[in-house]
């Protein structure tokens, strides 16, 4: 899928916060497009934020606009039948990544998620981030609710991110015609300038840019001289990007992660926990955020560079998934994310220190630490060994068939037992 990677300039963007500026923000948008609406999303729950999701995609429907609606089959496995023909009955195109199959009730798509979070509306108007559809974004959830960001942008860059998710579509079983067609129909997008920022959009595919989001890390990491601070909730990245981080420390570059001090999954800490010796050896700062989980997935470099989206740092995000960033250069979008991300390291973290990990056998630690260091080194090349299947994106209608096929056919065979769908 394409992927020019070169910065574009006049562009406006906001930075969201949590689903309290999402959401609505995001709603608004959708409830008031004249053409077209187009999201993808890893996670949409049939609770009060993807009931809110909902709404507004119908009504933008039955206001004649064409919209496109495509979830991941491991992420939003369990949308119930009335929700999704509440949506295809007004006219929304609802496409489903690699469905997958269940074998005895369990799903195995795991791998090559359909992780991106991205809206379009109108060609005019996107939002990126990592925020999904549920209402486990908003500070209601109570402990459990996610830190997260988004950014909302208008001006030139969103015709490179409409192209993209139509292309998206396109490839995901449509055809090239169709995409042709589809941007032929549509009316001219005034692309005028908005504001001040550049921007540039990047991808993570199984094809043709499996390491474009890590490549523009590691640069930027590299050519960073007075600060680094990167907020990611699952962090276990590769060995060169570690490496980096660790010469930046070394060479006098103020260097901060915050990493989850309260995981929704034990093991994400567990495995970033395991390079604390590494990094902090090399003078990089840790600060583990223990109001929430944390879900961000963002990063600044000195004063001018950041970076926003759904790529985390990990061996999924960064070899298997399917990813989208947006990287800004703008003093005041990179001002705004420092006092954000400062406000955490000040107000919701701990500060890990090497008394914090004294208590480790320093024996084990070296053989941890030698094993860890060629899984670093080499699970790219492993990982990028697995099925690169090419994505798929299959009607819920007919997944929606299938699935009451397979479930006639097992209840015939149990003797007219009734099957349950195990939640996600």
């Amino acid at each position: 899928m394409r992927n020019d990677n070169h910065w574009t300039a006049g562009n406006r963007i906001e930075l969201l916060e949590n689903g309290e500026e999402f959401f609505p923000r995001v709603f608004d948008a959708i409830r008031n497009a004249q053409r077209e609406v187009i999201v993808e999303t890893f996670i949409l729950f049939e609770d009060k934020v993807g009931l809110g999701l909902h709404a507004a995609l119908r009504e933008a429907a039955q206001r004649g606009a064409k919209v496109d609606l495509m979830i991941d089959g491991f992420g939003s496995p369990d949308l119930s039948r009335e929700f999704i023909e509440g949506l295809t009955s007004v006219g929304v195109k609802v496409r489903v990544f690699d469905t997958g199959q269940r074998v005895m009730g369990q799903r195995l798509n795991v791998f090559r998620r359909m992780h991106r979070k991205i809206v379009v509306v109108d060609g005019e108007r996107a939002f990126v981030g990592g925020i999904n559809y549920s209402a486990d974004h908003l500070l209601d959830f109570g402990p459990k609710a996610k830190q997260d960001y988004a950014v909302e942008l208008a001006g030139p860059i969103v015709a490179q991110i409409h192209q993209f998710v139509l292309r998206a579509i396109a490839v995901g079983g449509k055809g090239a015609g169709w995409f042709r067609r589809r941007l032929k129909q549509a009316p001219p997008v005034r692309q005028m300038t908005a504001g001040e920022a550049d921007a540039m959009f990047v991808t993570r595919d199984n094809r043709r840019h499996t390491n474009d989001i890590e490549r523009h890390y590691r640069a930027a990491i590299r050519s960073a001289r007075e600060r680094i601070v990167i907020a990611n909730a699952y962090f276990f990245p590769g060995y060169r990007l570690i490496k980096e981080l660790r010469r930046a420390a070394r060479r006098g570059v103020d260097v901060r992660l915050i990493l989850q001090g309260e995981p929704d999954m034990p093991i994400v800490k567990t495995a970033a926990s395991m390079l604390y010796h590494h990094l902090l050896h090399a003078g990089v700062r840790i600060y583990e955020y223990c109001e929430r989980p944390l879900h961000g997935k963002v990063a600044l470099m000195d004063d001018r560079w950041s970076t926003v989206g759904s790529s985390n740092l990990d061996p999924l995000s960064l070899s298997l998934n399917l990813e989208a960033n947006v990287i800004v250069r703008d003093k005041a979008f990179n001002n705004l994310l420092w006092e954000r991300m400062d406000g955490l390291m000040q107000n919701a973290c701990k500060k890990i220190g090497a008394e914090d990990l004294a208590s480790e056998w320093s024996g084990w630690r070296l053989v941890r630490s030698f094993f860890i260091f060629h899984f670093l080194r080499w699970y790219p090349a492993w990982l990028n060994r697995l099925p690169r299947h090419v994505p798929r994106l299959t009607p819920a209608e007919a997944t929606e068939l299938a699935e009451k096929k397979k479930n006639s056919a097992d209840s015939n065979t149990n003797g007219g037992a009734t099957q349950t769908t195990e939640a996600a």
